[in-house]
């Protein structure tokens, strides 16, 4: 008779809650990258595979880059148990800009998924290092 019987795992269905949110749910969160390119420019690539380009906006707020995407979806079908479903998936991300960010020629591309959006950088003055005294100066 007992071998029918399985020992019950109280924590086996929070491992799965845990696998279901946070693990499977990260990967459906667009993934943003920010560097710079010859000094010249910041580049700030978002991964907006499930959005289309009617989708996104780009906009620059006190030297804000702000990228918002929103998309939603609406099924109405009177045959099935249910008169409407919908769902919304929404994106926002901001990145703040160097004070050399020229916000005036900001370009922005969505291609094949990634919106890869470019910030001319004004050219920086010089590098100064200063000195730091250790404090055991030979007076």
């Amino acid at each position: 008779m007992t071998d029918h019987l399985s020992r019950f795992d109280s924590l086996a269905g929070l491992v799965s809650l845990r696998h279901n949110l946070f693990d499977e749910g990260m990967r459906g969160t667009p993934s943003t990258d920010v560097y710079t390119r010859d000094e010249k420019e910041l580049v700030v690539e978002a991964h907006l595979s499930n959005f289309a380009d009617t989708d996104i906006t780009v906009s620059v707020d006190d030297r804000t880059l702000v990228i918002q995407a929103e998309r939603r979806e609406r099924e109405e079908d009177k045959g099935k148990r249910y008169l409407l479903r919908e769902s919304t998936s929404s994106f926002r991300r901001s990145v703040d800009l160097p004070e050399q960010a020229k916000d005036r020629q900001i370009r922005a591309v969505f291609d094949h998924g990634v919106l890869t959006v470019s910030v001319p950088l004004e050219e920086s003055t010089t590098l100064k290092w200063i000195p730091i005294d250790n404090g055991h100066s030979n007076n």
